[in-house]
């Protein structure tokens, strides 16, 4: 008699061949959340790719793409039989062809929420360095110089208008933090209505309004076609002589040869920018002959918890895509192409 093997359940999944997942670039440290999250579902491959050949030599019979950098353009996209899902560390997906891999079926994945706290904080670091003329007093000191008179000339803050490009959650926290300094607070997004504004304690206003009142502009929107360099050569003669500018969202916002005349001739009081339109600086860049502007380099969203969040919640988005699992409540990624998900299931 032929004996009866039980298999449970359990061991069936166990006993399916894993899929495949590749880092295609990561420089956030060990990759073992990732391993964590992705365990029983997919093996883990970490590269280091820089250009299509790379990823595509990387990554042809990858099921899901965790990338950083890395592009992913059409070319990639179509060289990648099997792929799925594509999970991006960070908040921007310019470096994917979202066109493509919609086309394609496969699911693109972000991460907007993971620094919002840290983003803001930096926001707002930068509008306090900027008005209190940190980075000038503390290199005199350095230099030898104890004289308070090179800073002048300092206003106070309480009283003076923030304005805010955009009022996303970013934008919101901003608001929030800045509004016990006694600020009045002004934004523009036409993505928002702005009775939601008010209820926010912020006075809604349009574009060209609130470039004239803003004594602190801050920027918080997406790179678009429509945003790229919306702070140009016209846009920077609108604001206050004696502006600040804060960017920690993209660089490709703001004309740096613009603003560079800007903040040389005095036009503007000061700049800060985390982000620029090139990355790194390059050596020699104008602004680093500038003594009123202030360069992190790109370090806003960071903090150690907001790292660890971006890599468990990036692998985790892959992880739901490849086993079809809808988000849960803990989950702070975004599929942003659902259609995706719509032409895979329809066999497109």
């Amino acid at each position: 008699m032929t004996a009866l093997i039980m298999i449970s359940y359990h061991e069936k999944i166990m006993q399916a061949p894993l899929c495949r997942a590749v880092i295609t670039d990561c420089d956030l440290g060990s990759c073992e959340i990732e391993q964590e999250e992705l365990a029983g579902i997919a093996t883990v491959e970490i590269s280091q790719c820089k250009t299509e050949q790379e990823v595509i030599a990387a990554a042809k019979e990858a099921d899901g793409l965790l990338v950083q950098y890395a592009p992913i353009t059409r070319l990639v996209i179509d060289s990648l039989p099997k792929c799925r899902v594509i999970s991006r560390y960070g908040v921007g997906i310019e470096m994917i062809d979202l066109e493509a891999a919609t086309r394609r079926g496969i699911a693109v994945c972000n991460v907007p929420g993971y620094c919002q706290e840290e983003v803001s904080d930096h926001a707002c670091a930068l509008m306090l360095a900027l008005a209190r003329k940190l980075d000038l007093l503390q290199r005199s000191v350095r230099q030898g110089n104890w004289d308070v008179t090179i800073a002048r000339p300092v206003w106070r803050l309480r009283g003076q208008v923030l304005g805010l490009v955009g009022f996303g959650k970013i934008a919101r926290l901003v608001a929030r933090k800045m509004a016990g300094f006694g600020l009045t607070i002004i934004a523009c997004d036409p993505h928002v209505a702005g009775e939601e504004i008010r209820r926010a304690g912020v006075e809604p206003v349009n574009l060209k309004e609130l470039f004239s009142r803003a004594d602190i502009l801050s920027l918080h929107v997406p790179l678009t076609q429509e945003t790229a360099h919306l702070l140009g050569a016209k846009e920077l003669r609108l604001l206050k002589k004696g502006a600040f500018l804060i960017n920690t969202s993209r660089g490709q916002l703001v004309d740096e040869k613009a603003l560079y005349q800007a903040l040389r001739e005095g036009r503007l009081g000061g700049a800060a920018l985390d982000v620029l339109e090139r990355e790194p600086i390059p050596a020699g860049h104008p602004f680093l002959t500038l003594d009123n502007i202030i360069i992190t380099p790109h370090a806003a969203f960071y903090s150690e918890v907001s790292i660890q969040e971006l890599k468990r919640q990036t692998a985790r988005a892959m992880a739901r895509m490849l086993k079809g699992e809808p988000r849960s409540n803990g989950d702070t990624f975004c599929v942003v192409n659902q259609e995706a998900i719509r032409t895979r299931r329809m066999g497109g």
